[in-house]
């Protein structure tokens, strides 16, 4: 017997949660089912640190938040999204201190905010450094007070259902029964984050595997840009864990195994301007975007300037000048981490670090409104790329995009579903009855199989970092490609050895593994076709931007032959193409 709502949000983090509380709004009579993997404090939004950006100064304007994310994205975002996104996220930020979030403040009371990366201005709010859990906790408990909304936590949804050419509802698998459920909607919304884990060395928890990307485009729906895979420039060596940009924005500075402050020697533009005078840096070029300062550890790699360890070679990430005081009043949560993981105290002594795989600027393609091609299907945060991001994304844009288009998806939807209440329930029925015995047949029930999750897993890691890293080429995305297909012929000989239904975790891994290998060839194959560098592509044998034939962005639809890739133009409504300076 099948579940009955109005609409279906898979994935219950913040663009989940934003999305489930703008259709309660929108119409308090819509059933809502909210499908997540993990509880909703579990989602990986919990885990973001730095802040959110939206302008909130007088010093700041729409129009320079705009050109930060536009110069940002290496003219690859779609400026009327930014433009919306812009002007909505104070709103949204705003909305969400009403709802309870304790945001930072100044001494005069206002809203504080700091230096990030790629920011001329500064623009990003921030909850000391635990951002996203404030966010998260806020969301979370204001969902709580709407009784249409209904969570069914520890549901991995594995298909979307589709009829008659429409989105209609879910397939899930409850993990703690081993059944399939079918979940039936008149709209569903993918907001279940990105695919980290397709590479070995993420700041991404691990259940960051692509599982709504995935879905998506097994059902026909294109995945924009997916060749576009953010680093972040800090992150612990060995673990991955993150830290934040705020530590550079409040003035750590990168510096090499000779305690020299190596990005001085790199092409990142004009540094940012730090306003105010009491600030121990006054000019911060670790504040550059991402992928530049992720480019230039490289190079600074290749010239024998990093420290070698266990965890790979590293640089050091400075805040000692920032004294005792600032550190455990606006960086509590990075000295805590650094005594837990690396076993140092960066009160005393700097923090070693180096580029970790962050964030994915590509996803399910989506409107403005949060809508795919196929109708009845929504999409939001990392999962999707509606796209404001580009080529590279600029810190603290991402969480307020959760709350911006979480919210818009939600309220589309809505209306979608309002206007389109049939369902084909019978044929849907069946639909879960298949999915439910593909799993049975191709997972628990398997007999034979001599293939580990562990090692093609592994496989698939080194074969992304080796060829789909931070400098890319022909050759070694073709290996790369090579690889991952013959990754996916060796999975139909996958070991199965849990045959129980409960918490079965080994039957998980096979099912995120399975979409993570749709996922990396996309990834591959997109980065092949894309013959310039741009952004966070970077190939070393085309190393310049190609407006003429590349001011557009990738499809890549999944066929029986392997992965089409297509093109769309960008957007561009006020800014034409120039120069890429950071600073600007």
């Amino acid at each position: 017997m099948s579940l009955r709502h109005d609409i279906v949000i898979v994935g219950g983090g913040g663009a989940g949660l934003r999305a489930a509380i703008a259709i309660a709004e929108t119409n308090p009579s819509l059933s809502v089912a909210v499908v997540s993997k993990v509880y909703p404090m579990r989602s990986h939004t919990v885990a973001a640190e730095g802040g959110a950006a939206a302008v909130i100064k007088d010093n700041d304007s729409l129009d320079e938040h705009f050109k930060d994310t536009i110069g940002g994205s290496d003219w690859l975002a779609d400026q009327d999204a930014v433009e919306f996104f812009v002007k909505t996220a104070p709103e949204e930020m705003i909305q969400l201190e009403h709802w309870g979030c304790p945001w930072s403040r100044e001494p005069d009371g206002s809203v504080a905010v700091r230096p990030f990366g790629g920011m001329k201005i500064e623009r990003t709010w921030f909850a000391a450094d635990k951002t996203g859990f404030h966010m998260l906790h806020a969301l979370y408990q204001t969902s709580l007070k709407y009784s249409p909304i209904t969570s069914y936590n520890e549901w991995f949804a594995t298909k979307i259902l589709v009829e008659n050419n429409r989105c209609q509802g879910v397939a899930a698998l409850d993990l703690r029964t081993g059944k399939v459920e079918t979940v039936l909607a008149g709209a569903v919304i993918m907001c279940t984050g990105g695919a980290g884990k397709i590479f070995p060395f993420t700041t991404n928890g691990a259940i960051k595997t692509g599982d709504g990307m995935g879905m998506a485009y097994r059902a026909g729906v294109g995945l924009k840009d997916m060749e576009f895979i953010q680093y972040h420039p800090t992150g612990l060596p060995g673990t991955g864990i993150l830290i934040t940009e705020a530590a550079r924005g409040e003035g750590g500075i990168l510096i090499n195994k000779d305690g020299y402050r190596y990005l001085q020697d790199y092409d990142l533009g004009t540094p940012l301007e730090i306003t105010d005078p009491d600030h121990p840096v006054k000019k911060s070029m670790e504040l550059g975007p991402r992928d530049r300062l992720s480019q230039a550890f490289m190079r600074e790699r290749d010239k024998g300037g990093t420290i070698s360890t266990d965890g790979g070679p590293v640089v050091h990430l400075d805040i000692r000048h920032l004294g005792e005081k600032l550190i455990d009043k606006k960086l509590p949560f990075v000295r805590e981490l650094a005594k837990n993981y690396a076993g140092i105290d960066p009160v005393h002594t700097p923090i070693p670090v180096r580029p970790v795989v962050h964030y994915i600027m590509g996803g399910i393609d989506t409107d403005i409104n949060g809508a795919t091609q196929l109708p009845g299907l929504y999409a939001a945060g990392e999962t999707a790329c509606v796209s404001i991001n580009g080529a590279n994304r600029l810190g603290s844009n991402s969480l307020t995009e959760l709350l911006v288009f979480g919210g818009v998806a939600g309220h589309a939807a809505a209306e979608f579903a309002t206007n389109n209440p049939d369902l084909d329930e019978a044929a849907l029925e069946l639909q879960g009855v298949d999915e439910q015995q593909r799993i049975a047949r191709d997972f628990i029930n398997k007999q034979g199989g001599t293939e580990r999750i562990a090692t093609l897993r592994k496989e698939m890691h080194e074969t992304m970092e080796e060829g789909a890293g931070i400098y890319r080429t022909d050759a070694a995305l073709r290996t790369t490609s090579e690889k991952l297909v013959e990754l996916r012929e060796r999975f139909a000989n996958l070991l199965i050895e849990d045959r129980s239904l409960t918490f079965n975790t080994e039957l998980t891994s096979a099912l995120e593994l399975d979409f993570m290998l749709d996922l990396a060839l996309a990834v591959a194959e997109s980065g092949l076709a894309r013959t310039e560098s741009r952004g966070s592509h970077q190939r070393t044998d085309y190393p310049e931007r190609d407006d003429a034939n590349f001011l557009k962005h990738s499809l890549a639809f999944k066929t029986i032959d392997g992965v089409r890739i297509d093109y769309k133009d960008v957007v561009i409504t006020k800014w034409p193409p120039e120069e890429r300076v950071y600073g600007r």
